[in-house]
């Protein structure tokens, strides 16, 4: 079994916040493939089951909100017992641009606290990622930049990147991270 986690915030006033890219992926597989997710009070997320790409998939949306992640991962790892090489983690990040993924293997929180989480409640950093693009950052704080609204144009831009995203991820694991980072990054 394969565990992807799309992070983001819940919540209606964050529905289409930058920070909320992984939760926007999960959704647009939701509607692409068919499945539906279910909060699950005692795993912290909203879980979906589906079968994707050969394989059979748990996928979580947090209900922890991003500083928290973590907490929500490694209970549905425990309770599912998935390892560590059996996960892909979906998320924002201001060092792309608006129209642009990137999968890494491994890697540093990068000031991310939903990552941040995540290593600390894993005690690794060596878990696949898929990276979205939010940016680029203007000069204002990045918590307050990370917490709004796509902007129209950024949005129709989104919509491709979902897409390319999703297409990356069956690639990913049917062929590896390598062949993923090749073609999408």
């Amino acid at each position: 079994m394969k565990l992807i986690a799309g992070l983001g915030n819940i919540g209606e006033k964050y529905l289409f916040t930058r920070h909320n890219a992984g939760f926007m992926l999960l959704d647009k597989m939701a509607y692409d493939f068919g499945f539906s997710f279910k909060e699950d009070k005692n795993l912290k997320s909203f879980v979906a089951r589906a079968r994707l790409f050969d394989d059979e998939f748990i996928l979580i949306k947090p209900t922890t909100f991003m500083n928290l992640s973590g907490d929500a991962l490694i209970a549905i790892m425990n309770y599912y017992k998935i390892d560590v090489k059996d996960i892909l983690v979906v998320f924002d990040d201001l060092s792309l641009d608006v129209g642009k993924i990137r999968f890494r293997p491994n890697g540093s929180d990068g000031g991310h606290n939903g990552i941040k989480s995540i290593i600390k409640n894993l005690k690794t950093s060596d878990f696949a990622r898929l990276k979205i693009g939010i940016g680029p950052q203007p000069p204002i704080p990045a918590e307050n930049f990370v917490l709004q609204n796509f902007g129209k144009e950024d949005l129709e831009e989104l919509k491709n990147v979902l897409t390319k995203g999703i297409e990356g991820i069956e690639c990913y694991f049917k062929e590896g991270m390598e062949k993923a980072q090749n073609r999408y990054n």
